[in-house]
């Protein structure tokens, strides 16, 4: 009882947010990991992408049969349901905005001060992904973040905690759009332009640019929110 009073008070304890010049400095390491540690980088998206199908597939009624995350950073979320439809357009819609709407939402809660809350909601919704998981690989990728950033949040000085949640937002407003590019210049039967497409008979590309537009307009937001303050007001 002690533990989870505790936690109720630390997740809904408010901090000062990093200072607009360290989320800029942040922002810059976050750039430096998406073009440099690519790899590991896009597993974290594509953890949010497979989350955005799972969460979608749930709200217009389809039954989730599971969640698999490959070595490749590759990902497949399979429900059960009609294979055609608004519901199932919305469900394959809504994998390559998710890192974004995650990062927004991260970027809102960090800029407000609640960094340690952000953590331990991101435990939770990881926790809660890992039921879902179908394959060995997927289930330790879940695990071991979920674990990692579990700890940092409990051990962590609200001023750590603050750097950990805005890196995070930085990391996902900025690397949700990378995978909107390749997409351009991938022809994949498989993707999800390519069965949108078959769906609604809307361009594969058209999808594509949408996800794109999104996902920049998405990174500008969040940055206004947590670069708030560095520039000086007329």
């Amino acid at each position: 009882m002690e533990l989870l009073s505790e936690l109720w008070r630390r997740a809904f304890a408010a901090h000062s947010p990093p200072a607009p010049t360290v989320s800029a400095v942040i922002a810059a390491v976050a750039a430096a990991l998406v073009l440099l540690a690519w790899p590991p980088v896009r597993m974290l998206v594509t953890v949010c992408h497979e989350a955005g199908h799972a969460v979608v597939a749930l709200l217009v009624g389809r039954k989730l049969s599971g969640i698999r995350l490959h070595s490749d950073t590759s990902g497949v979320t399979l429900s059960r349901g009609r294979p055609t439809g608004p519901g199932m357009v919305a469900v394959l819609f809504a994998g390559y905005p998710a890192a974004s709407v995650v990062g927004l939402g991260a970027a809102w809660l960090a800029g407000a001060g609640y960094a340690v809350g952000l953590l331990w909601l991101l435990v939770l919704l990881l926790a809660l992904m890992l039921i879902k998981l179908r394959n060995l690989y997927g289930a330790l990728v879940v695990l071991a973040t979920g674990v990692l950033v579990g700890l940092v949040s409990w051990y962590a000085t609200p001023a750590m905690a603050g750097w950990l949640a805005t890196g995070l937002a930085w990391l996902l407003l900025l690397s949700a759009p990378r995978p909107a590019v390749e997409l351009v210049f991938s022809h994949s039967p498989g993707s999800d332009a390519a069965q949108l497409a078959g769906l609604t008979h809307v361009p594969r590309l058209v999808w594509t640019l949408l996800w794109l537009v999104l996902t920049v307009g998405a990174l500008l937001l969040g940055a206004t929110w947590l670069l708030a303050g560095l520039l000086p007001r007329p």
